[in-house]
């Protein structure tokens, strides 16, 4: 059996002291942890970063912890999502579960150790042995390189972000207006239409198919009604 890969855990707490203490505690049992403290600075981190596991407190500024960790179930399917809160009734769990989609409701205080059972068996779920036949996306680097390339390719930020969103659906396929919505920039002038879209596909699949033998099968293709889905194996790396 292969061994069990590094989890890459994303800590989103708005109490500095907490946010540091379960961060070097994950991080000392193995985790590669990027924590912050808002759902804005989330939406940065993984343009970035590549995440198995979002743990999450609902008191947060800005955008709530509830409303956050729904969205990450829509976009992220193939997530795993620890909701860590203060709020311990029953219908705060019952809308952790229903309307935030978490695998898990934990109500603080956590126990540390409870807590890296929790990732590590939660993980053996949302990040199996990675395939050594993938592709590998650096998203520092925003490079595409691997087995099947005759080149690296570089890429562009809508690009790059295209391929994360793909890569962590589940079954590789995403609707167009989510794929538009997450490749909107942040601004009224970076919205991206649904032709836009299909333009930055069609770029996308033909430099893909630059540096793919001939015989190869198109990198992406279109879901008739719903929008695309990734055909390649690609393996998301910092």
């Amino acid at each position: 059996m292969p061994p069990q890969p590094t989890m890459s855990i994303a800590l989103v707490e708005d109490d500095e002291l907490l946010r540091a203490e379960v961060s070097d505690h994950l991080s000392s049992h193995g985790f590669l942890v990027n924590a912050v403290n808002s759902a804005r600075a989330l939406d940065d981190l993984i343009t970035h970063r590549p995440v198995d596991i979002f743990v999450i407190d609902l008191n947060l500024p800005g955008e709530d912890g509830l409303s956050l960790s729904n969205r990450l179930r829509q976009t992220l399917p193939e997530a795993g999502i620890v909701i860590m809160t203060a709020r311990v009734t029953l219908n705060d769990r019952i809308a952790g579960y229903g309307v935030g989609g978490a695998d898990v409701y934990l109500t603080k205080p956590v126990v540390p150790d409870e807590l890296v059972m929790i990732l590590r068996s939660l993980g053996r779920r949302v990040k199996p042995a990675q395939d050594d036949r993938a592709l590998s996306l650096s998203l520092r680097q925003r490079t595409l390189q691997g087995p099947g390339l005759s080149s690296v390719l570089r890429l562009t930020m809508r690009e790059k972000i295209l391929l994360v969103a793909l890569v962590q659906a589940h079954d590789n396929t995403l609707d167009s207006a989510t794929l538009c919505d997450v490749c909107t920039g942040q601004t009224a002038d970076d919205i991206i239409s649904k032709h836009a879209l299909e333009e930055l596909v069609a770029r996308l699949r033909k430099k893909i198919r630059s540096a793919q033998s001939d015989d190869a099968e198109p990198a992406i293709k279109s879901v008739w009604g719903v929008g695309y889905q990734l055909c390649l194996p690609i393996n998301l790396v910092p």
